[in-house]
């Protein structure tokens, strides 16, 4: 992978979770589009490799792993009415998880490899992408079940 890429995923990621640490309105575009965002840069060489049947199993169980190390993620944060408006917050709880799920993911990772994976068919953004869809799952789940639409715009006030 190269520097401009490990730059876009690291900035994408900070932005993120920086922005949902501190509280922020739930913006669709910020829930739904990072995901999409991370597995086309994940997915994107894929397809010029020679990829084994290991390759696509393996792939095909980080890719779930992501949803579920998203889905369990999600289940740390908080979704709450504000201001006649959706509101999302990650807490510390969150960070946890997002560290052990990393370090989860970073094993099978090397695990697929020591399986027989080449190690240029592993995609850290495409298992991220997929946390990110796992996490937007939830998300939706929550925003549907409380009956308050998403914010069109972020507003300038942060909840106290």
């Amino acid at each position: 992978m190269d520097v401009l890429k490990i730059l876009l995923i690291v900035g994408l990621i900070g932005y993120v979770v920086a922005g949902r640490m501190r509280g922020r309105p739930l913006i669709a575009k910020d829930v739904y589009v990072p995901p999409v965002v991370m597995a086309a840069i994940g997915a994107h060489g894929l397809p010029q490799r020679d990829l084994s049947a290991a390759d696509l199993g393996w792939l095909a169980v980080t890719i779930a792993l992501g949803v579920l190390f998203g889905v369990i993620r999600a289940a740390t944060t908080v979704v709450y009415a504000r201001e006649g408006v959706l509101w999302h917050r990650y807490t510390w709880k969150t960070l946890v998880v997002w560290a052990i799920t990393l370090a989860i993911g970073l094993g099978v990772g090397a695990l697929a490899v020591a399986a027989g994976m080449h190690a240029e068919a592993r995609s850290m953004p495409l298992s991220i992408g997929a946390g990110l869809l796992g996490e937007a799952l939830v998300i939706l789940f929550r925003s549907r079940t409380a009956g308050v639409p998403y914010a069109e715009r972020e507003t300038t006030r942060r909840p106290r």
